[in-house]
């Protein structure tokens, strides 16, 4: 175990809800790791089933927000659900956004230094620390990310052909605000037909940020690359970050149907016999 390198909810957040979801550590096994890439000490966050060393592995990318309490509480949800769960901090080499209140400080400061190279390389190298280490069952690879992540999920399912499924929620699919030439020039839209293992899109309908025609236009581009095993399911009363159970972008029916839709797909693609 070492020093947590984040606690908490990050500040830009902005007001915690009071009956925002904390999953306790009961039957788990829980904790702050290093992961060595390309030479850097990448932090991350991990949990499992107790003296369960043979639980499939999801890999778990984070908000724009960085590794704060919601992510590392979503690996404990997951770790509840059998899996061996792992979050990185993606942005650890340009600096941590925990105390920064501003979303454009985030963008401009943090996330427009962060290469999409230097992400799938950082979530290759959890996996072979996890199979090395055996923390869980790599052989039975998925991964799920939320908002910046969310977008993460679509590019490892290109990149990774390990990997046996995936679920992107709210991921951004066409260029964003926060887009730059360090980023891939490829976004989700342009590597569907590139597509490893059976990825599965969860959209609200009323999200301000990814329109509806980026989401028609990523299912076209699923059906003419033959990728049957990919689908996206849009969630009409639901805005962005709908399962972001500490905003008030939450949407409770929304969240709790994407969850069971999630844990049945990645049943459903090989990860669980349970």
């Amino acid at each position: 175990m070492v020093n947590s390198f984040l606690s908490g909810y990050a500040a830009a957040t902005g007001p915690v809800a009071a009956d925002a979801v904390t999953t306790d550590e009961v039957g788990l096994e829980t904790g702050e790791i290093r992961v060595t890439s390309d030479g850097f000490p990448l932090p991350a966050y991990w949990a499992r089933p107790r003296n369960e060393p043979g639980r499939p592995l999801v890999l778990v990318a984070q908000e724009i927000f960085g590794l704060h309490a919601y992510i590392k509480d979503v690996c404990r949800r997951l770790a509840k659900g059998g899996y061996a769960a792992v979050a990185p901090e993606l942005y650890a080499r340009q600096g941590s956004v925990a105390g920064m209140s501003d979303m454009q400080e985030i963008i401009d400061t943090v996330v427009r230094r962060v290469p999409d190279t230097q992400v799938l390389a950082d979530l290759d190298a959890v996996v072979e620390h996890t199979e090395r280490e055996g923390l869980g069952d790599t052989g039975r690879l998925g991964i799920t990310g939320f908002c910046w992540g969310g977008r993460i999920v679509w590019l490892y399912s290109a990149h990774q052909a390990r990997l046996k499924a995936g679920v992107a929620w709210y991921g951004k699919l066409a260029a964003g605000p926060y887009s730059t030439p360090v980023m891939q020039p490829q976004q989700p839209l342009d590597v569907a037909g590139e597509l490893h293992g059976a990825i599965l899109g969860l959209y609200g309908g009323k999200d301000d940020g990814i329109p509806l025609t980026d989401v028609a236009r990523m299912r076209a581009e699923l059906a003419r690359a033959g990728k049957s095993n990919c689908e996206i399911a849009v969630y009409p009363d639901a805005g962005h970050a709908f399962h972001a159970d500490y905003r008030p972008s939450y949407h409770e029916a929304s969240a709790k149907d994407g969850w069971e839709r999630m844990l049945a797909w990645f049943r459903r693609h090989g990860l669980a016999t349970w």
